[in-house]
Formats: structure tokens, C-alpha cells, sequence
């Protein structure tokens, strides 16, 4: 088979390879999946590049990105062999592991392939392991968000984006933040924030009537922290997945305390099963009822990777940026 790899840090136009690799087979409880997709997301950018404090190369040679889309070709001992024939889509494929989605095949524990609609691309499932269930994470995690006021930080995110669609399924009110008119429209809600033109606190205090939100989605804990203690109801949730501007941010302890605040602070490959099942159910169900909308950026084919992850990297594209595989 076709596979991308690398065998150590640095440029992608550097390290990144297509090569020819042996076929995996599936073990006992895994499934081998021919990839239609491959999603690549900020952190494989990253890993790749040896972004990471203390990052070292975990194996000789690394299959790239987490996320992706197929077909199950075969099973492995205990895997129902109904299974054969079905479109999945895959979370967690690089986590913890030297071989994810970038390659022609990959085997993987059954759990980690789950069911794609027949109405979902395979495009469209490879943004699902690591954005979309950040989103739902990030929201439902701790239970229902019906009636709640819900403000989403970098609405125009490709976790942002989801976010945004997302709480307004769950009943929620949704205000969020962008950068453009662009990226406003691109987010899809009608109440939003330039928040390099506006007062993003004084603005969405005047929309909630003082009141201020229940919920935030939290890009950037470190350079929102101050509005999101102001923001934040007495009670109310901060769920973060990163802090970019500073990794190790002060924490204004009583500030949170004083009000009560709870802080989550988010990386969906580390969510409980019982927790990754309840949001795979909530996502096949919105993606069965069509409810959902995804942003996809053709990345082109393996042989286009280093092309592709120079894309993630710039950070200009609105949405994932996927390779047809």
C-alpha cells in the first residue's frame, strides 16, 4: 500500500515521504479500513514538526493523522464479520500509536471505526474524530444545554464551527467571536462579535441584557481569560481545548472560585468511553437528520501531503483540510 510517513521531526516538505508499505492485517479485535480521507488538524501539524515541549520520536517510522474515513475490508478474531463492507469514520487512528490515517489501509480497534451514513462523505467524516467531538465535548459533556446562553470563541474554528451548529441543536442560545465579516458568515450564527473592532465584554453583556453567558467554548484560555471571568454566570462552564497564545497561563484562582466557575480543560483523545459513545450516538443522529454542515478543504492526494500540512499551517483556510486517499 501507499502510506505518507516520516522518520523524524522537522518541514514537511522535509520529512514527509510517500512510500510503499506492507498491507497491515487486522489483529484480534481490530478492523483494517481502506481510507477514502484523511483529515489533517493542527496536531499532526505539530507532532510532525516536533512543536511539543519535550517531543521525542515515539517510532522509527510515524503513519501521520488522527482522523479519517473508509471502508472496512476486513476483521480481525471477536469482530462481528458483518462489519465488512461498512463506511466508518476513525478517531484517534495517530494517538498513541506509529501508523494512523495517511496510507492506503490502516487496522485499528473496532471502536475506534465508527458507522459513517450513507448521506455523509467520506470527506466529511474524516473532520469528525478530532473537531467535531471536540465540540460536542466541549458542550455536552457534563449534560444538556437547553435554554443556556452559550458563547463560542472562534466561531469560524473548525472546532468552533461545529460548536456553533451544535449548541444551537441542543436549544441553546449561541453568540460568538470572529475576526471578519468572512468568518461571520462562515460560522453561520447571527449574533456574533469582531472582536478586533468590538468590546467583545461590553458587547455580549449588552446582548445578554448584564447577564452574561452559562457556557463558553474556549479557544484560547490564556488570551480570553479575563473576558471569560467577566462573562461567565456565577455557576457557569468554561470548557477549553487550547491555549496557544502562553501553554502555562496564570490563573486567576478566586476570580473562578468566586464565582463558582468550573473549568474544563479539554483534549477529546483522552475521552471516556462511556462519554465517546453518548457523542458518537448525538453526532450519527444529527448526521442521519442531515442537521449538520461541514467545512471541507480539498488537501488533494497522499502524494500532496507536505503541500497540505503547509496549508493547516498557515492557518488561512476556513475548515479542515482533507486528502483524498
Amino acid at each position: 500500500m501507499k502510506a505518507i510517513t516520516y522518520r523524524s521531526f522537522g518541514a514537511a516538505s522535509d520529512v514527509l515521504e510517500l512510500v510503499d508499505m506492507p498491507t497491515p492485517d487486522p489483529a484480534p479485535g481490530e478492523v483494517l479500513v481502506r481510507v477514502h480521507a484523511s483529515g489533517i488538524n493542527p496536531s499532526d501539524v505539530k507532532l510532525r514538526g516536533g512543536a511539543r515541549p519535550g517531543t521525542v520520536m515515539q517510532y522509527p517510522v510515524i503513519t501521520p493523522h488522527s482522523d479519517g474515513a473508509g471502508v472496512i475490508e476486513a476483521v480481525g478474531d471477536g469482530v462481528d464479520p458483518a462489519r465488512i463492507g461498512e463506511r466508518v469514520w476513525i478517531w484517534n487512528g495517530q494517538w498513541q500509536r506509529a501508523f494512523g490515517t495517511g496510507a492506503e489501509y490502516v487496522a485499528l480497534p473496532s471502536e475506534q471505526a465508527v458507522h459513517l451514513p450513507g448521506t455523509t462523505s467520506f470527506a466529511e467524516g474524516a473532520c469528525f474524530g478530532i473537531p467535531a467531538m471536540t465540540a460536542w465535548a466541549a458542550l455536552y459533556f457534563d449534560g444538556p444545554i437547553t435554554d443556556q446562553t452559550v458563547l463560542v470563541t472562534g466561531g469560524a474554528g473548525t472546532v468552533g464551527r461545529y460548536a456553533c451548529q451544535m449548541a444551537a441543536l441542543g436549544g441553546a442560545r449561541v453568540i460568538t467571536t470572529v475576526s471578519s465579516d468572512e468568518k461571520a458568515t462562515h460560522s453561520g450564527v447571527s449574533e456574533w462579535i469582531n472582536y478586533r473592532t468590538q468590546d467583545v465584554i461590553e458587547t455580549v453583556m449588552d446582548l445578554t441584557g448584564g447577564a452574561g453567558v452559562d457556557r463558553i467554548v474556549e479557544v484560547d484560555f490564556a488570551a480570553n481569560q479575563a473576558a471569560s471571568l467577566s462573562l461567565i454566570r456565577p455557576g457557569g462552564t468554561i470548557a477549553s481545548y487550547a491555549s496557544a497564545s502562553q501553554m502555562k497561563p496564570g490563573l486567576d484562582f478566586y476570580g473562578f472560585m468566586f464565582k463558582n466557575v468550573r473549568l474544563h480543560m479539554l483534549i477529546v483523545y483522552q475521552l471516556d468511553a462511556a462519554a465517546r459513545r453518548r457523542g458518537e450516538a448525538q453526532l450519527g443522529q444529527w448526521l442521519e437528520q442531515g442537521a449538520l454542515t461541514h467545512a471541507v478543504v480539498p488537501g488533494g492526494g497522499l502524494s500532496d501531503a507536505a503541500t497540505a500540512h503547509q496549508m493547516v499551517e498557515a492557518g488561512q483556510k476556513l475548515g479542515t483540510v482533507v486528502l483524498e486517499v
